[in-house]
């Protein structure tokens, strides 16, 4: 049985840059770090990679929980920062915010980019999207109607 979302992986060629972005500017916090080298057996098994080799760091805030992965072995490939949202892939990752206008304004300030100013786009409900440093997109919404059926219970 399926019990629901452990945590979203991102793989970044900065792991220091990742970390600046996610726990210094987002405020999560490190629950622990870990790696392997390379010739590790079981990693190269489960990621389907050959002398894979990376750091890893699980982050968390409330329920969300991001691990971030830098490889060095195989070397990957760049992803394309600007990739539309529409592309097949994890288009983004939503964060529940209680003051969307003032996140909107403590991270532009800060140099997040984003798509546009916070929109409201149901009743009680308003979001933005923006960009980490590597150009995953990340949503911000603020839900202010608890009844409305978005509002998912955080307890």
């Amino acid at each position: 049985m399926i019990r629901g979302v452990h945590h979203t992986a991102i793989s970044t060629p900065n792991l220091e840059r990742a970390l600046r972005f996610y726990r210094d500017l987002l405020g999560f916090r490190v629950v622990f770090e870990f790696g392997w080298p390379t010739g590790t057996e079981v990693a190269d098994r489960i990621t389907a990679l050959h002398d894979s080799s990376a750091r890893a760091v699980m982050l968390r805030t409330g329920n969300v929980v991001i691990e971030l992965f830098e490889y060095s072995s195989p070397r990957p490939r760049p992803a394309d920062p600007r990739r539309p949202v529409g592309d097949h892939g994890i288009t983004h990752i939503c964060l529940d915010v209680t003051d969307l206008d003032a996140e909107y304004a403590r991270l532009s300030a800060a140099g997040m980019a984003f798509h546009c100013p916070p929109q409201d786009i149901a009743p009680g409900v308003r979001t933005t999207y923006g960009r980490d440093p590597d150009g995953n997109v990340l949503e911000l919404q603020e839900v202010l109607d608890a009844s409305n059926p978005i509002a998912l219970t955080w307890s």
